[in-house]
């Protein structure tokens, strides 16, 4: 018995992982044909600007900015390997809740495709994995790949 998954979800931060995850969702999301949507997701991580004493809105903008550029080769590079439905999603706030809870139910996913980590082994534990948080949380089906 196979699960037919039509709404993936990837969420990247930039890392080989995330990279190696999106290489999958799209896979998936080609073994959906037509009607396969492929949503990549990033989430600014807002707690990061409480830090910075000189914190202002042009620097929310900027990362943005980046973040928009980032994500639109990644949007290129599922078409070009096939996928008629993409999009992408720049949320804001903490990645854990986002990622497993808010953008599933948004964007109706059937799987969430996430690297295994992004963080080095001081701040998985720390802060504590994403990946490992939606795994544990998440209502619907979770993929982890490795990079």
């Amino acid at each position: 018995m196979t699960a037919n998954y039509n709404n993936i979800l990837v969420p990247m931060d930039g890392s080989k992982e995330s990279e190696a995850a999106l290489v999958r969702a799209i896979e998936l999301t080609k073994d959906a044909g037509d009607s396969g949507i492929l949503s990549i997701l990033n989430i600014i991580d807002t707690r990061a600007f409480q830090n910075v004493a000189s914190f202002d809105d042009t620097m929310v903008e900027a990362v943005s900015d980046e973040t928009r550029k980032t994500l639109d080769r990644y949007k290129q590079q599922a078409l070009d390997a096939g996928v008629k439905n993409v999009d992408y999603l720049i949320e804001y706030g903490s990645p854990k809740a986002l990622i497993a809870k808010d953008v599933p139910n948004e964007v109706n996913a059937d799987i969430i495709v996430i690297g295994a980590t992004g963080l080095n082994a001081v701040e998985r534990l720390v802060i504590g994995s994403v990946t490992e948080f939606v795994t544990r949380t998440a209502k619907v089906d979770v993929l982890v790949v490795r990079g």
